[in-house]
């Protein structure tokens, strides 16, 4: 018997994942369609909540002290 012979279309783990995306994108679509005014409206706090996560993101590799201006005198 050949092994490339499998019955169903969609058998085994390489038919899930094209039916997954798929599935996940008409999904996502119709998430965007009935709440794009929810999430646009949404979107100026989103931006002025991600400062202060920018800050501590940004600040983290300065490091604890004043060292690194002393190191020539």
């Amino acid at each position: 018997m050949n092994k490339d012979s499998n019955p169903g279309p969609a058998s085994g783990p390489r038919g899930f994942w094209p039916i997954l995306l798929v599935f996940a994108a008409v999904a996502l679509f119709f998430l965007w369609q009935e709440h794009r005014a929810h999430l646009l409206g949404a979107l100026p706090y989103l931006i002025i909540l991600l400062c202060p996560l920018m800050h501590l993101f940004m600040h983290r590799g300065h490091g604890g002290g004043d060292d690194h201006h002393h190191k020539g005198d």
